[in-house]
């Protein structure tokens, strides 16, 4: 490297923080959760018409804005059980690499901008539906229902659900009981899948008093709710095809993902049924 170029090189320490900088800010935003819900939102614009790539992009965007400001307010709010778990310890806010007033201002102003991008270029019916999956997650299930009642994820999981609403009103400026019906597929499969999660965290969770269902019922009803989700689940993946809005294709499809879906499902709750004891078994 030339003596020229040296001088106007970063230092390597301050190169390296900046780096950091970057990586908790985006940490914030939760982009592994983020993945999920932009999944849902782009396969929901494709069934809802034939948008442009531009306008997915936009969408992509705002939605990523919306519920990455969600999920900074979350480090924000949650950094004190965030602390004492040794999953989330190291997260940006409890470790203190970022300040908690930084994180809040941040998550606010991500939705302030998905809102306001989102109106601009897109129309207020798909702002106002990412909004409301901001609130949903930050106010009903952070704040409102994680720590008093282990049916928090079933409600509060209608947040995670909104994409599919926001993809379809991006593309259509309206919506139609096809984007429910989707709505209400991630909102069914959401307490299996958070509940499956909370299973291997049960001792953190008690540890800190978040009342998830595996800490107040126990670890066999759990399992049983699980599966009782999946049933419901199964159902609701019918209701596209009943209303006539999906082929056989989807017909096929469902049948199948959903059978194997609920037969995951009955594995771990199986043992606790059978056998000449019938009682359940916590030990299962």
């Amino acid at each position: 490297m030339s003596t020229r170029f040296a001088s106007w090189a970063l230092p390597s320490s301050t190169a390296s923080t900046a780096r950091q900088v970057v990586s908790d800010y985006v940490e914030l935003t939760k982009p592994k959760v983020q993945s999920l819900l932009l999944l849902t939102t782009v396969t929901t614009m494709e069934v809802a018409g034939n948008p442009s790539v531009g306008r997915v992009a936009l969408t992509c965007l705002g939605g990523y804005l919306s519920a990455g400001g969600a999920g900074a307010v979350n480090h924000f709010y949650d950094r004190d059980i965030d602390a004492e778990m040794a999953r989330t310890a190291t997260r940006p806010v409890p470790s203190g690499r970022v300040a908690p007033r930084a994180a809040l201002i941040y998550g606010c102003g991500l939705a302030a901008a998905s809102f306001v991008l989102m109106s601009l270029t897109l129309n207020l019916l798909a702002a106002s539906l990412a909004l409301t999956g901001f609130v949903g997650y930050v106010g009903v299930y952070t704040i409102a229902l994680k720590r008093r009642t282990p049916q928090n994820i079933v409600i509060g999981g209608a947040a995670g659900a909104m994409p599919p609403l926001v993809g379809w009103a991006a593309t259509r400026g309206s919506l139609s009981w096809t984007a429910v019906y989707l709505f209400a597929i991630v909102f069914y499969w959401t307490p299996p899948h958070f509940w499956a999660l909370s299973l291997l965290m049960k001792d953190e969770y008690e540890k800190v008093g978040v009342p998830m269902l595996p800490v107040v019922r126990g670890e066999t009803e759990t399992r049983q709710q699980i599966f009782l989700y999946s049933l419901l689940l199964y159902a609701v993946t019918q209701l596209p095809f009943c209303a006539g809005a999906f082929g056989l294709f989807y017909l096929a499809a469902s049948l199948l993902l959903g059978l194997a879906f609920v037969a995951a499902a009955w594995r771990p709750v199986r043992p606790c049924c059978t056998g000449v004891d019938l009682r359940p078994r916590r030990s299962c």
